[in-house]
């Protein structure tokens, strides 16, 4: 992590700051194939052509004091760990590494004192500047560090939950006493760039009365990461419950593998998405707003919720994002709802049937008198039904077989408002 030092070089100062970010450290992989004995140290491979050397010598130095001193015995695995090329040793970051959003930034900051000369009275403050805001994580001012001698440093650690992409700087300020009880101001910036680590792709479906959304997630960082948690939480009124697909169905029933399970809520082990571009996708069934007894469906159904995801690294470092809103289709609220509730499960040619509808008032006005009319080519004749509340049309079939029922239309004589057909309804015409 670099800084830039404005109004002037450092050495005008006799305090500077150091920025160490704090982070675990990371597995240390060995790329040689060969390995290094203890002997190497002291004699080379070339030590069987020197005609001075003693047989006992050799016996002394080879790998397990079987006299034989090449280089052959290097590829054989002495442990089957070692397959894994770990030694056992972790290795420290070297670079300040990337930051992304949704962890937790930790430094180090020491404020070191190279003068010859005692700084005193020093007020410290560290903030994080972002282009949207500035965020105070550490300020001195009611209690001052009393002195800073020559040679000496102030440490202390600062923390900041990353909740912004682009752009950040880390200001360390301290305003101090030199030598010459001169007040001298010492602004220092750190900056780095914060990126996203995953990417949320989602989509909706509406099946009738669910709707079904599915989260795409991408592992955009070089590392793996293990999702502790991906839970959708829902707008008011809505319920939402997740799948997950079957991984336990007999291989006897290969046909019906991947089903989906009944909808649980999942609380199992993390999921893991490899580095690099890993994707796995979570699927939710959304249960619609509820319509309370004698009011309609609420406003602003189309919000369905928003993700909370958390996740773990390699080493188990936390992260945590949420995503903005979700919207699904708009939900239309229809004044008035008209369903079929009853057809004969036998309908005779030419004989007249009833069909059994249900109109309902989904305002909280008073709405009517409504005309219902089924379109010419369906009953011989086109009658009008004057319908209020629960009613029964008269039909009567013309053909045999496999007929269709369709435009069954309801009309509002006083608001002079002409809804949508009820959908087409197939019926099977016998004879006697």
């Amino acid at each position: 992590m670099s800084g830039h030092y404005p109004g002037g070089s450092p050495t005008q100062h006799s305090l500077a700051f150091r920025v160490m970010r704090l982070c675990r450290p990371s597995f240390q992989a060995e790329d040689a194939i060969l390995r290094l004995d203890p002997s190497d140290l002291l004699a080379g491979e070339d030590l069987f052509d020197d005609p001075r050397v003693s047989p006992h010598l050799l016996d002394r130095f080879s790998p397990g004091g079987g006299g034989d001193f090449s280089f052959r015995n290097r590829f054989q695995l002495q442990n089957p760990i070692d397959a894994m090329a770990l030694p056992g040793n972790l290795i420290l970051p070297q670079s300040f590494g990337a930051i992304f959003l949704g962890e937790t930034f930790c430094s180090y900051i020491s404020i070191n004192n190279s003068s010859n000369f005692e700084a005193r009275d020093v007020v410290i403050k560290a903030e994080m500047q972002t282009e949207k805001q500035r965020i105070l994580l550490l300020d001195t001012s009611k209690s001052p560090v009393e002195s800073i001698r020559s040679g000496g440093r102030y440490d202390f650690i600062v923390e900041h939950d990353v909740k912004e992409l682009g752009p950040h700087t880390l200001v360390c300020t301290a305003l101090y006493n030199d030598g010459d009880s001169e007040r001298k101001y010492l602004p220092q910036f750190f900056k780095f760039v914060v990126a996203n680590p995953l990417s949320v792709r989602t989509k909706v479906r509406t099946v009738k009365e669910n709707t079904f959304l599915e989260a795409c997630i991408e592992n955009h960082t070089k590392s793996n990461l293990y999702m502790d948690q991906v839970d959708f939480e829902p707008a008011q009124h809505w319920t939402a419950t997740r799948f997950e697909a079957d991984e336990h169905t007999s291989e006897i029933h290969s046909q019906t593998r991947g089903i989906l399970r009944s909808p649980v809520l999942i609380r199992g082990s993390p999921v893991l998405i490899r580095a690099g571009g890993g994707i796995y996708n979570y699927l939710y069934q959304l249960r619609p707003p509820l319509q309370e007894a004698g009011h309609a469906k609420a406003d602003g159904g189309n919000i369905l919720g928003k993700l909370q995801i958390t996740w773990r690294t390699n080493l188990g470092e936390p992260g945590r994002l949420q995503t903005q809103q979700i919207h699904g289709t708009p939900i239309s609220h229809k004044d008035i709802d008209v369903q079929v509730i009853e057809v004969p499960s036998v309908i005779i040619l030419e004989r007249p049937f009833l069909v059994h509808l249900c109109l309902t008032n989904q305002t909280d006005r008073t709405m009517g008198p409504f005309e219902i009319w089924v379109s010419r080519g369906i009953t011989s004749d086109e009658k009008v039904v004057m319908i209020n509340g629960i009613q029964k049309l008269n039909l009567i079939a013309t053909r045999l077989g496999v007929q269709k029922i369709s435009g069954i239309t309801v009309f509002d004589v006083r608001q002079k408002k002409l809804y949508d057909p009820l959908p087409e309804m197939e019926i099977f015409v016998d004879t006697d």
